[in-house]
């Protein structure tokens, strides 16, 4: 079977309101894909930075596939989330980036976006915390359902991810 090597980090985020920032992730791929080594997804510490705005995480990512075709191509989906000072996490927004196709290194920007509740709600959030959240997580990378959302932008997460492709042409596979 081919076989992709995904190596590289979540190097941070940046442009978010507020500093106190940590990354969860994890990985979504069709049926024609076996995680042959790797986790399934992670979570990077918190960083809160006095003098800038970027949180850096530099979060390693080793994942190693085999597939039979190209149907179903991995992507990596993220969530930012938000520890203020009493230690209550907060969502700060959503995104996914589909891993590049072509081999080498690449950086990667991953824009992110949140769900927005009613103006009561938003109220209550600016008082007591918490944000809306998904029931499904798959509404990230589903585009056709999430259009229905009422969302705003947020910031971005920065990746490195080395990409290593191995016997694609030796089954007929292009990418």
């Amino acid at each position: 079977m081919a076989e992709v090597h995904i190596i590289g980090q979540i190097v941070g985020a940046s442009e978010f309101p507020s500093q106190g920032l940590f990354c969860r992730w994890g990985i979504h791929f069709g049926g024609a894909w076996t995680l042959l080594s790797g986790v399934r997804g992670g979570q990077t510490q918190v960083d809160s930075p006095e003098y800038e705005s970027f949180a850096a995480w530099s979060h390693p990512i080793d994942l190693h596939f085999a597939t039979k075709g190209i149907q179903g191509w991995p992507k990596l989906y993220l969530e930012v989330w938000h520890e203020d000072s009493y230690g209550r996490n907060e969502l700060y927004g959503y995104g996914y980036v589909d891993i590049p196709t072509s081999p080498g290194m690449h950086d990667v920007e991953c824009h992110t976006w949140r769900p927005v509740g009613s103006m009561w709600e938003q109220v209550a959030q600016e008082f007591l915390g918490g944000a809306p959240q998904l029931r499904k997580l798959d509404l990230i990378f589903s585009g056709s359902d999430r259009y229905h959302l009422k969302t705003e932008s947020m910031g971005k997460v920065h990746l490195h991810l080395g990409i290593i492709l191995k016997n694609f042409h030796r089954y007929g596979l292009e990418c």
